[in-house]
């Protein structure tokens, strides 16, 4: 039988997980700013136009920020949760090369863990009004 969680035990899992994703986001988003140039030639290798990059920086920091606070946390958690399954299938999908394939599945788990999150809420810890959970 499982045992019974407290709402601060909830709270506080919630807090450390929002912040866990978010510091991912936050700080590739980050890289791509000071790797601009990296960043655009990546993207265009696999036939992404270069006037998506900014976009692309914008939902991670902003979508980031926007979960380590819990704000709007739901909607952040599923815009960045589609973006992980399009970089996936964009950017790793030669599942053949077993760095690719590892990629792929980190992508496609960070996405999971960002629709739980779009399902449960930012949890009490956070800036959200009314936040339960």
């Amino acid at each position: 039988m499982p045992a019974a969680t407290t709402p601060a035990l909830t709270a506080a899992g919630l807090a450390v997980g929002r912040l866990l994703l978010a510091g991912l986001f936050i700080l590739e988003g980050w890289s791509k700013i000071r790797g601009y140039d990296a960043a655009l030639a990546y993207m265009q290798r696999y036939g992404v136009p270069a006037v998506l990059l900014p976009a692309v920086i914008a939902l991670e920091l902003v979508g980031g920020i926007m979960i380590a606070v819990g704000w709007w946390t739901r909607l952040a958690a599923l815009a960045l949760a589609v973006f992980c399954v399009l970089a996936a299938v964009l950017f790793h999908a030669n599942l053949a090369d077993r760095n690719q394939l590892l990629h792929f599945e980190k992508d496609l788990a960070i996405a999971g863990g960002l629709l739980l999150l779009a399902v449960t809420g930012p949890g009490r810890w956070s800036i959200a009004p009314g936040a339960r959970t």
